[in-house]
Parts: C-alpha cells; structure tokens; sequence
C-alpha cells in the first residue's frame, strides 16, 4: 500500500519555493479564478461564419485564454506598407464579450510572403552554405538587421492597437524561437558572430586562446578571418562549435528582447514565449532565458520516438519547474491526441489526456493550453488533433476535453502551490552542446540520455526532484545528482564540494567534469573539476561498444561506459567483473565534511539505478515510499494546504493510505483509497 501521508516534510521545501516567488508575478494574476484552460486561436483560417460558434463552444468547454494572431504576419500585414486589423478587432472583441482573455501573438514568427520576396537576403543558410527557402515558417535569419526591422515595425502597430483592449491578458512574442531557424550561417549572422566574439574575447589573441588555434594551423590574425562553423571536410574546431552555440541562442533571444522592450513602453500586460524544453530541441540556453520572462510558458507533447515517452513528460515539466525557479509555470501548447511530425503519430488511449494534463499540473503548471482550438482543414498541420477534431462534438474526443475543462475548473485551490523536492538533477546545456559535439569518445554518449536515466530513477523511487541549473543554489536539497556534467565552471564545481561538505549528497557520473567553459580538458586525470572531491583518478576513457554490457561485483550490470580508475581514498562500492575495466572501482564513496560523494563509472540498469538513489536517499534524510512502477506520486503545497497527485498509467489497480479530501469528487477520505488502473487521484490535506 502506497502510504501517501508519508511523504518527506513539506518544511524546508515550501520555504525554498517561497523564498524564490516573485511578488505580485504575472501568472498569479492570470490565476486569480483557478488553473488557466487555454488554446491557441487561428480564425484567420476559417469562414468568419463559425466564429461565434467557436467562442460557443470554447465557454462550453471551459477555455478561458485564447493566443491569436501568432502566425498573423499576412493577415494583417498583406503588402508592404498595407495594414488590416479589421478581422483582428472583431476577433479581440469577440472574445473579450465571451468572457475569454487573449494572449496576443505580435505576429513576428514567420515573414509574410512579400517580405522575403522583396528582401531575399533575410533567408536563412544552413550549414553546407545552401539558402533555405519560404514556404514552411520561421524562413529568416534571426540576426539580420532587415529582418528585425520589419518585425519591431509589425510590433509596434500590433502593441500600439491593441495595449489598452479589454480582452488583452498577456503578450506572445512571436512563437517558439529557433525552432527550425536557431542556427544560421548566412554573411549576417556571420558578422553578427563577429561581433559577439568580440564583446566576449577583446583582443583575436585571447580568442585563440580561448579556442587553442594552435591546433592544425588555425591561429587567427584578423577578427574578419572568422567565419560560423559551416561543413568542413575534416572534425571542426571545438571551442568554435561551442561558441556558435552561445551565440545562437543569445541571436534569439535578442530578437525576444526587442519585441518585449516595444511592448513594455506602452502595455503593462505581462510579455512571455513559448520555450521549447523537450527531447529533440537543444539550441537554447533557457536558463540564460528565464530572467526576462513575465511568465515561464513552456510547449511540450509526447514524444513516442523515445522508449519512454512519460518519463520525458515528467523530466520536461521538472525542468521548466526548474527554470521557473521553483514557481508555477504555463504549459502554453500540448495535444489533445496525435501530432502530425513524428514517423508514426499515435492517438492517445482512453484517459490518456487526463493523464498528460494532470501530469503537469502535478509538477508545477497553473494553467495547460492546447494547440489548437479547431483542427485545420488545410496547411501543414491539418493532421494534428485539436480540442475541436474534425469529427466535431459528437466524438469521444470531444467528451474528453470537456472532462479536462471540469477537472481543471476543480483543481482551482491548486494554483499558486509548490511542488515540494529534496532531490535535484543537475541539467546544462553547454554541457549539453559540449559532450555532443564533434570527436567525442563515443556516439553511444548522450547528455539527454544520461540525464533523463538519472531523472527516471529518482522518479521510479517515488523521489521528488527538481531540476535545476548547474549554477542554482543547492543549500536546500539533501540529495544532487550530476549526470554527465561534462563542462563545469570552477565556481560551479566549488559551489557542489561546499554541498557535500555542508552535509550534502552528491552522485556524480561519469563524463562530468572533464572540460572547463573553453572545451578544454582538465589536466592531471579524470573527472577532472570533481577529482578531489571524489577521491578517485581516472587514468583513460574506456567506453563500451554498441550494445555492450559489463558485470558488476554485486550483481548489477552497466552499460554505455567504463573508466580505468583508482580510488586515492574513496571507498570502493562496487567493482567492473569483466570488460576493459575489470577488477578497477565502478561505484564510489567519499565522505567529505558532513556529507558524501559517490562516483558512477557505467551507467545502471533501470531497476539497479532506481534502488540505489532510493538507498542513497535514504541515507541522506530523505524518507522513502513503496514505489509502483508505471505510477506517479508527486505533491504540491501552499501555506495551508497540500496536494497530492497520485497518476496510475498502468492498467492494474494500486491502493493508498490517504487523509483528507479528494480534490475531483469532494468526499472525504481517511484510509485505504483504491486509483483504479488508467485513473488519476488528488488528496487535498493540510499542510
């Protein structure tokens, strides 16, 4: 029996949540009457004649905050020099006698088909030097200076119409920033590279410096010599790689804070994007990001590429959760079934939305929004599900959301709690950029991988985890653990050593630690910024080949990696039997100060990984439940009340020891409590 009154304390972890609110923040104000229930709008693609009708069946279903005019560009901006807001008015008034809030799109995320036409050269280039042309969206170079002129022009006139409309709620800068376009080698973004490596470096010494072009004859004499690191015949400078990849995402971000800055100088209504943070997106930094939203908003949906689609939910939302520092934050755009750009888009199956949508709400979202209201007829996206399908209202689809519009609606007392963690992950992305990039020591050596092994098993223990940046402050946590933190910042590795001495347990694994903020590798043994801590020495890389697995001395099996290292004065927990590390440490332990370092050379099978944090937890103070596999157990609390999610995804039934009220039916419940196979249960009790 899952005894959900167990739980850890809520104490140190609500105070941490609480010390790191921002007063008075925008997404509180969006959720003075409960979770917000949200979908992106597009009548532009439809007869004006189903308008009413769509706001109809929008209050039927509970929506209440619609983001329009986000692909607007040539709806309202239809020739150079010619403006139409005519249907963009009716639409904001619409909504707004509805009783439906809008979160308005500047329009800015893909040119209209005249502007590249009479301005070819704002098209972005690929890597092998080729023009990508119009036809899809986001076709412009983020750093040409025509491009942003046209987009800051279209913002003014959107924000100078509309700052002072009624059913105005909140500002959406253009929509999923470097999604297709984040790298660009065009002669803009080239010297735009330029620059930036100027602003960084000063001098084109300190640049090869920085980059070691003493390597094959690469020492720059010129800042015009350096280009953006295009196709190569042979492996690419590293330090160049890693470079670009800042640059890139500070390009976006850039054009994020010119269309924010026009807005804020004459509306007082909170400015946001939609982040990206799932599997398959990796060009954005968005921790460096974080700072200049008014609300964190994140887009996420299922990917079924992965073996486990749910446990990258759960990681997706704990990582937004973590850029939020620890606040609510909006889930901007999900599904309601099938997308349309996988190899194979598969519905979802009987309460499987449900799921999805609490699953998120659980981990931190105050409002879940869906892309989109009606499914498109025509265009690219024709195939991707929508709160309104194309089968219309009688479908069981439709049932659905409607039972997601009730459930949220009850779930009001929920918004403005915190979800509370003693656990954390450590998450990069320059470490991300850094292990991925050219010449690594082996391809089977994937940062998302590693991370999302680690995040999984802290989630199969029924561990609270946030996950946050590898600069976040660590003082509230019992346990971190740093998977492949493979570029580490002294500061950084310094501010982890002062954890563990503090009291602190740290994991740590293999490939961390190795490079510094220049890709260059810490001399004198692996791993490198954590040796001392750890009291081990790695004398060699020896990772394992395509499907290759190594015994363990107690049992266990690895996977991905071996190392051939010595313990200096670590305790040796556990030994490689076979493979290229045989009889060498695979598993170590350090005490340092009042807390202690362990060391992974290989990484665990899932059920082996998931035992030892739950011990290794268990040792640092953290109180631990019966775990059932294929169920969530997460908990949000407020200063007099707590929530506790329970979500089963797997089809047999599981029972809980719960004290309190149950949040979807209001019955009251004081023992044995049964979540059938498929259903989700939220006890509400006080905190």
């Amino acid at each position: 029996m899952l005894a959900v009154d167990h739980l850890a304390p809520l104490d140190r972890e609500s105070d941490r949540a609480t010390d790191s609110i921002r007063e008075g923040s925008a997404l509180d104000a969006l959720t003075r009457e409960g979770l917000v229930f949200g979908c992106d709008y597009n009548p532009e693609q439809w007869d004006r004649a189903v308008w009413d009708d769509d706001m109809r069946l929008m209050r039927e279903a509970g929506v209440d905050l619609v983001a329009v005019n986000i692909f607007g560009w040539s709806w309202i901006n239809p020739d150079h020099g010619v403006w139409s807001f005519d249907e963009l008015d009716e639409v904001m008034d619409l909504a707004h006698a509805h009783g439906i809030r809008v979160n308005l799109g500047t329009a800015t995320a893909s040119p209209a088909p005249w502007v590249t036409t009479r301005h070819p050269e704002i098209l972005p280039v690929a890597e092998d030097g080729t023009r990508r042309f119009p036809g899809g969206r986001q076709a412009y170079c983020p750093s040409s200076p025509v491009f942003r002129s046209h987009a800051a022009e279209l913002s003014r006139r959107v924000v100078e119409r509309y700052a002072d409309h009624p059913a105005l709620a909140m500002w959406h800068v253009s929509n999923e920033l470097g999604c297709h376009n984040a790298l660009c080698y065009c002669d803009a973004s080239a010297a735009a590279f330029r620059e930036w490596l100027r602003a960084r470096y000063g001098t084109v010494a300190a640049l090869n410096a920085a980059w070691g072009t003493s390597f094959w004859s690469q020492r720059y004499s010129d800042w015009a010599q350096i280009l953006p690191p295009m196709a190569a015949l042979s492996l690419r400078n590293p330090g160049q790689l890693l470079d670009f990849q800042r640059f890139s995402s500070d390009q976006q971000l850039e054009l994020y804070r010119a269309e924010a800055a026009i807005i804020r100088a004459r509306s007082t209504a909170p400015v946001t994007t939609n982040f990206m943070v799932t599997a398959h997106i990796r060009a954005l930094d968005y921790f460096s990001w974080a700072g200049e939203m008014d609300v964190i908003a994140n887009d996420h949906y299922l990917d079924r590429r992965l073996p486990d689609p749910l446990a990258e939910l759960s990681f997706a939302a704990d990582l937004t959760r973590g850029i939020a520092a620890g606040t609510p934050w909006l889930l901007m755009e999900t599904s309601t079934g099938a997308v349309n750009w996988q190899p194979h888009n598969l519905a979802k199956g009987e309460g499987e939305l449900l799921r999805n949508v609490v699953s998120h709400v659980a981990r931190g979202a105050d409002g879940i929004c869906f892309f989109q209201w009606r499914a498109s007829a025509q265009g690219a996206e024709k195939f991707h599900s929508a709160l309104l399908p194309h089968a219309g209202t009688d479908t069981a689809q439709w049932r659905s959301v409607l039972e997601v519009g009730r459930t949220l609606r009850r779930l009001q007392p929920i918004a403005g709690t915190r979800v509370a963690s003693d656990a954390a992950v450590l998450f990069d992305w320059e470490s991300w950029w850094s292990i991925e990039n050219e010449g690594r020591p082996s391809e089977d050596l994937r940062y998302l991988d590693q991370v999302h092994a680690a995040h999984a098993a802290l989630s199969a223990a029924d561990i609270s985890t946030d996950v946050v940046s590898a600069s976040a402050d660590l003082s509230a946590y019992r346990l971190v653990v740093v998977p492949a933190l493979h570029l580490v910042r002294d500061a950084d590795a310094e501010a982890i050593a002062r954890f563990v001495e503090n009291g602190g347990t740290a994991v740590i694994t293999f490939a961390s630690g190795i490079v510094d903020e220049r890709d260059r590798v810490r001399l004198g043994g692996y791993p490198g910024a954590f040796r001392d801590l750890l009291g081990i020495v790695s004398e060699e890389f020896a990772p394992l080949g395509p499907g290759q697995v190594v015994a363990l001395d107690d049992g266990s099996i690895g996977s991905v990696w071996s190392e051939r290292l010595r313990s200096v004065d670590a305790e040796v927990d556990a030994r490689f039997v076979d493979g290229p590390a045989a009889g060498l440490p695979a598993r170590t332990r350090r005490t340092v100060g009042a807390g202690s370092a362990w060391y992974l050379a290989t990484l665990p099978a899932a059920e082996t990984y998931r035992d030892l944090l739950s011990r290794i937890a268990r040792d640092a103070g953290i109180r631990t439940v019966e775990a059932f596999p294929g169920v969530e157990v997460v908990r949000r609390a407020g200063e007099d009340r707590a929530f506790t999610f329970v979500i089963n995804h797997t089809t047999e039934s599981v029972e809980i020891a719960a004290h309190g009220r149950d949040a979807l039916t209001g019955e009251s419940v004081d023992g044995p409590v049964t979540v059938a196979g498929g259903a989700v249960r939220i006890i509400e009790e006080a905190s």
